[in-house]
Formats: structure tokens, sequence, C-alpha cells
């Protein structure tokens, strides 16, 4: 009799891979589903042929295959359904963990006991599992073709920003200086920590102040997501125009996060001489930029791999690995900052997105470890204190960093540092006035050499920041935008609310 053929065993390797980016096409990158494809081909594909060993039987190998793949893969999802379970027996207690593990043992030796005992031909259940293991990854396939047919229709959409080159642009400076520009995510303005917080930061701005910063006061983002921000401030102007381009309904973020890995700031650098140097953040389009003279690596993990491994059977396995991990990313950053003046030539354009003190909470004031999720974090106080012990620690990284950069550099470099957008702990239904605040006001400090700080004001906004410094050390003559703010959500993040007279008064 003719064998059925076995493909469902390797489809259901790769179906939880596909699913995952194709649920989250508008934000992961496709080449960070091909390493976790391989290992778990390679995975199926060894175990099966284990199987096949010791069953002597292809057919039933292929099942107890795919039953395994399919525990594996569906662990994480049981364990978020079962968060928080907790069972005390005594001095002891049980958790999720405790009772899906031999669960899900119990279920793969029943299986293998009845597949080693029955003589029943499995083909018929090949078969079956063969077409539903296709169906589910056409699914998913035509989820993600679907999206890159949309995505080919505005690809050639962006036309605004273009740096224009004149003679003033292309003009000789006898002195390039290095330009660091580093975003602390969910760095909350002074103004934020102060009265809504209840936060004295002054020591912090104060260090700066001293070290030749310019801190503007009353900074406040142009947008309050970092996707929309970096792509806004990396390209020198407002991006609302992505409401028609793309769709005021669209989820869709491949177009900026295009526009933050290949920004009109690099390019135009780049044009003028410089080597352009990007930390690897381990989110999104700061992952990773291939157009960087030096990127960066500091971590092993990507987002998608991190989220990955969570739905996966290895989750309690890995749960301080990926904390570890997060870690060791913000502190290479911060070591490695300093470096690079040193280890590739000048002029440099030095960009770095660290995600603190944005929540996870992975370090405490003096930089102890933590892991808090922010879901874990019940009540105000608790946040407060959890992102306030971790700005705490990033001042201090800070702090040192920019004493070593200053110190070290033969020419007085540029320094920016700012956020993406600023905190987020007021409940919207307490003030959406203070929500408001809160989640546009940002540090933005700059240490512009050779007494340049004049143009700066205290409400200048990302979107001017390169505008101001072409200007006053590349010859450029951009004209500043007006600052304003603009308030969307992640559920419709291209309905551009102005909410400029809302946080400003004016």
């Amino acid at each position: 009799m003719r064998r059925a053929i076995i493909a469902h065993p390797f489809l259901f390797a790769l179906y939880p891979i596909l699913f995952l980016y194709a649920y989250n096409v508008d934000f992961a990158q496709l080449r960070d589903t091909v390493l976790p494809m391989a290992v778990a081909i390679a995975s199926a594909v060894v175990l099966f042929l284990s199987l096949s060993i010791v069953l002597k039987d292809k057919e039933k190998a292929g099942l107890l295959t795919s039953l395994l793949v399919l525990l594996v893969f569906s662990y994480g999802h049981l364990a978020d359904a079962t968060e928080g379970f907790r069972l005390a027996l005594g001095a002891f207690v049980i958790d999720s963990d405790a009772v899906l593990f031999p669960l899900c043992g119990i279920l793969f030796a029943l299986a293998t006991y009845y597949l080693v005992r029955t003589r029943k031909n499995m083909r018929t259940a090949t078969n079956i599992l063969n077409v539903v293991a296709v169906a589910l990854v056409a699914l998913s396939l035509f989820t993600v073709l679907s999206y890159e047919l949309r995505r080919s229709a505005y690809s050639g959409g962006r036309s605004a920003g273009e740096m224009e080159d004149n003679p003033e642009a292309l003009a000789e400076v006898d002195t390039l200086p290095d330009i660091y520009y580093i975003i602390l995510d969910a760095y909350a303005g002074p103004t934020a920590l102060d009265e809504i917080w209840d936060y004295d930061n002054h020591e912090f701005t104060d260090f700066l102040t001293q070290n030749g910063f310019y801190v503007a006061a009353d900074s406040r983002s142009n947008y309050v997501m970092t996707f929309l921000s970096l792509s806004s401030s990396l390209n020198m102007e407002y991006i609302n125009y992505l409401s028609d381009l793309l769709g005021a309904e669209s989820k869709n973020r491949q177009l900026p996060y295009e526009m933050i890995q290949d920004s009109e700031v690099v390019r135009f650098l780049k044009s003028r001489g410089y080597k352009f140097i990007h930390f690897q953040s381990g989110w999104g389009p700061t992952a990773r930029n291939d157009h960087a003279d030096w990127d960066v690596q500091c971590g092993r993990f990507n987002e998608f791999t991190m989220v990955l491994l969570q739905t996966t059977m290895l989750r309690p396995l890995t749960r301080d690995l990926v904390s570890s991990d997060r870690r060791q990313v913000v502190l290479c950053t911060f070591s490695t900052l300093p470096e690079v003046q040193h280890r590739i030539e000048a002029p440099r354009f030095v960009f770095a997105h660290i995600l603190v003190p944005h929540p996870p909470f992975l370090f405490g004031p003096n930089g102890e470890p933590l892991d808090t999720e922010p879901q874990f974090v019940r009540g105000p106080e608790a946040w407060q204190r959890h992102y306030l012990g971790q700005l705490e620690f990033v001042n201090k990284q800070v702090q040192t960093m920019v004493e070593t950069i200053l110190s070290e550099a033969e020419i007085p470099p540029i320094i920016i540092l700012q956020a993406d957008h600023g905190s987020k702990s007021v409940n919207w239904h307490e003030s959406r006035i203070m929500v408001y605040r809160e989640r546009t006001g940002i540090l933005n400090a700059y240490h512009l050499p050779h007494n340049a700080e004049d143009p700066l004001y205290d409400s200048i906004t990302p979107v001017n920041t390169f505008r101001l410094v072409f200007n006053l050390y590349l010859n450029t003559s951009h004209d500043l935008l007006e600052d304003r703010t603009y308030y969307s959500t992640a559920k419709n993040p291209y309905k551009f609310n102005d909410i400029t007279v809302r946080v400003t008064g004016h």
C-alpha cells in the first residue's frame, strides 16, 4: 500500500513562527523569522527521524512529532491563560508551570503509548493533519502577502523631506564635530517629573548644564509613539501626511520604520563624509540598521525572538535569560558609546536608542537587576517607585558616559540627549490633560560646542533638532518649523490630534 506523504510535522513547526509574524506584520521584520524557522524545521526533522527509527513507522513518528511541536509552541499561550494560578499546599506553592509541564508530559506519554500499542493504519490521520497544516500555513502566508501587496502600493509615496543640494549645504566646513544622537526611551521632561511625579531631577540637569548642555525645560515630543517620533526627528519633518498616504485607519508601520532606518539625516551626513554608527536596541526599526558603517550589537535576541520564546515550552527556562539579555543591551550601549571615537574614523554620527527608563523595569537605582514587567506592577506608588528607580540608574549611566566622551574627545562633540516621548503613569480617566502633558513632556538636552547654544530655546521640539544643528555646523539654511504636538493611539496611530494648545497653554 502506498504510504501517505508526511508533511504536517514540518508545517506545524513553521506555522507558529509564521503566525506570530503575520499577526505582528505591521511591527516585525521578515528577516527576524529566518533563524527561528531554521531551528524549528531542523528540530522537527531530527525528532521525526529519531522517532521513525525507534517506532519503525514514519506515520506514527510524524503524529508524535506534530504533537510535541504543538505542545512546545502552545505552552506559552496556556501559561498566559493560567497566569496568576497559585495553589498552596502547606509550605509548598504550586504555580501554573508546575501543573502545565506534567500535563504536557502525561499527554505525550499517553499518545506514545497508544501509537505503540495500536495496529491501526495512521494514513487517514496523516492526510487530515497534512490538510490542516497546509491550510494554517496558507492563511498566514496569505496575510503576509496581502500586507506586502498593500505596502508596495505606497512604497514609493515617500516624497517629503528630501534635502536640497545647494551651495550653502555643500560648502566646506573646516572641522566636522562628531554627533551623538542618544534617545532615552520615555524619559520624562523636567516639568512632568516635577508636576506629575513630584520628583526633583535638578541634580541631573545641573550636571548637564555644568558640562555645557542646554536643557530645554519646556520641550515636548511631536508625537507620542516611538516609531512616529523617530521617523519625524530623523527626517526633520512632520509626518502627518502618512494619514493620507497609508490611510487614517491603517496600523501599518512599515513606511515609518523604513524612514527611521534610511533617514534624511543619515543620508545628508554620509554625503558630507560622516561615518554612521548605529547601536542595536533589540526593538523594531532600531534593532539593526543595514545602512550603518558599524552596526553595534550588544544583545543576542531581538524583540521578535523574545516574544516567540515566551510562547514556547522554553518560557520558564528563558525568562531570566531574556531579562539578562535586555539588561546587557542597555549596559553595553552605555559603556560602548564613549569607545566609538577611538574605533572608527571621524567624523562620526552615532545613533543609540536605549530602551530605558521605559518599562519593563530592569534596573534599580543602583543598577541592581530587576525583572518586573509593567502588567505586574500593582498600583501607582509601585509604578512610580520602579520608574524613578530606573530613571536614577539612567542618570548615573548618562553622567559617566558624558564625562568619558567629553574628556576623551579630540574635537568637542555635539551630544543630543532626547526622549522619544514622555512617561505614562496617569490614568486616562483621571485627567486627560495630565495624560497629554505627561506623555509629551520630554528630556531634550543639547551639548553644542563653541557657544552655539544661543539659537536654542526652552520649547524646542525634536522636529527642529537637526534643522538647527545642521544650520549651525554644516552651513545649511533650514527654516525652523512651528513646534507642534500631535496625539494618536496605538489603535489608530495615524489619526493625529493637534494638542499643542492643550499642553502648552498657547
